[in-house]
């Protein structure tokens, strides 16, 4: 799907949306949504670079929907739509602290999260490194559509990071999915949550994840992150909620 599709098919009206230099920003009402949300919509188009300059444009409309929400008294759902490229490795990026900038933003919607917001990210395209980390990684669920293509690191990168072969780290990748990258490997680790059908209206399937975040749900139960245990449920990270478990049985004792 295009982006202009996923946007027919989410809202019922975009227009108000803002697209401008690979980004996008801006709020949606949902399309066939009895509760009439219009939910803060922020992306990344055209597998775009995120730079500086885009990192904190995206970090100002999650701060600003934030303190709406406090002043208006309420919440309303962040939506990330991601087709990127990696982070802009630029010597003027990296000199004014891109990893810094990178983090503000991912930190913006960890916040957003905190604050009661929904924070639902959708891979439609591609993603890598550190723009997918500080983007739809760092939102609460994240979503896919068929043919997504995230990869926190490739395994030419991972080769050389971790100074093993590439035919090894090949190998690994056959039967372990955090060593892989590609939206099946990230699925079954349990970061994509789910697989819309393109076939279908993306605005129902999306109610349908938003309802499951807030029905009913108080605020802790909220902000508590599954995807250790959906990945064990999937066989992608089979020990990582009980490591997660251990040490905060054993952070309790020690209060």
């Amino acid at each position: 799907m295009t982006l202009d599709d996923i946007l027919g098919s989410l809202f019922a009206d975009s227009q108000g949306l803002v697209r401008e230099n690979g980004l996008l920003w801006g709020r949606a009402r949902l399309a066939d949504d009895g509760q009439d949300r219009m939910p803060t919509v922020i992306g990344v188009e055209g597998r775009a670079f995120v730079g500086v300059d885009d990192a904190i444009v995206l970090a100002r409309v999650v701060l600003q929907t934030i303190a709406q929400g406090a002043a208006q008294g309420s919440q309303e759902p962040i939506l990330v739509l991601i087709d990127s490229s990696s982070q802009r490795m630029s010597k003027r990026d990296e000199l004014l602290g891109l990893n810094e900038f990178l983090a503000h933003l991912a930190k913006s919607l960890i916040y957003a999260h905190a604050r009661g917001h929904a924070t639902v990210g959708l891979l439609y395209g591609h993603t890598a490194a550190g723009a997918f980390i500080a983007t739809a990684l760092a939102t609460s669920t994240l979503l896919a559509l068929p043919g997504a293509h995230p990869a926190v690191m490739d395994l030419p990168s991972m080769a050389r990071v971790t100074k093993l072969p590439l035919t090894v780290l090949e190998e690994k990748a056959k039967s372990t999915p955090v060593f892989a990258p590609g939206l099946d490997n990230l699925a079954q680790t349990g970061g994509v949550a789910q697989v819309l059908n393109p076939d279908q209206p993306l605005s129902a399937q999306v109610r349908d994840v938003l309802a499951t975040l807030t029905t009913g749900l108080t605020p802790r139960e909220r902000a508590q992150d599954h995807r250790d245990r959906l990945g064990k449920t999937r066989g992608g990270r089979p020990v990582a909620a009980d490591i997660a478990d251990q040490v905060y049985a054993l952070a309790r004792a020690a209060i």
